[in-house]
């Protein structure tokens, strides 16, 4: 398994020419990641598909590891945004409106690129990411306690955690047995976080 230092860029783009070779970069692994998997991603390849010289591709990501976790944290960062506005939204609902929105924006999340979030599931099992991560990670996480509290549910620490690894643990299966019906991911989960939370 690659170590959490050999995972982050080489260095951050400073110059507009330098930030447009590294969207062109990332653009290119996520074209190949679509089309291909991660078996078809080498940084070769990526360099040619971007129209970059390796060199230029090498000067911030020394590995296609590198790049793949780069897209897990953009994916990550967009998923914690799309979260932390449900869970503020939802304060103003209900409770059953509240979590069909939350889910729902969860479930959005991966309907965006449903193949390209399959194939980044799939890295993210053999890519640790670093700290940076983990702590919007637990902000998104805190949120969603205090959601849960502000309903009345009973140790809403620990029915965070589960509710996110009971719709993580269906979301991700699903994915990763290729499924691509979103809405019927969604169908299936709603009945399990309303049953969890005793919503008739």
């Amino acid at each position: 398994m690659a170590q959490i230092a050999a995972l982050s860029p080489r260095k951050t783009p400073r110059q507009g020419r330098s930030r447009a070779s590294v969207e062109a970069i990332l653009t290119a692994a996520t074209q190949i990641l679509e089309a291909g998997g991660a078996a078809a991603l080498t940084t070769n390849g990526v360099a040619d598909r971007a129209g970059v010289s390796i060199g230029t591709l090498y000067q911030y990501f020394p590995n296609k590891e590198t790049i793949l976790a780069e897209l897990i944290r953009r994916q990550k960062a967009q998923f914690f945004e799309d979260m932390a506005q449900a869970v503020a939204a939802a304060h103003a609902m209900g409770l059953r409106e509240a979590a069909a929105t939350v889910l729902h924006a969860a479930i959005l999340h991966h309907a965006r690129a449903p193949v390209l979030s399959r194939e980044l599931e799939k890295a993210e099992t053999q890519l640790p990411l670093g700290p940076d991560v983990c702590a919007v990670g637990a902000e998104v996480d805190a949120a969603m306690v205090a959601l849960l509290r502000r309903f009345g549910i009973a140790q809403p620490e620990i029915a965070a955690r589960d509710l996110s690894a009971l719709c993580r643990g269906m979301v991700h299966a699903a994915l990763l047995a290729e499924e691509s019906d979103l809405a019927a991911i969604e169908a299936r989960l709603l009945p399990a976080v309303f049953g969890y939370l005793r919503i008739t």
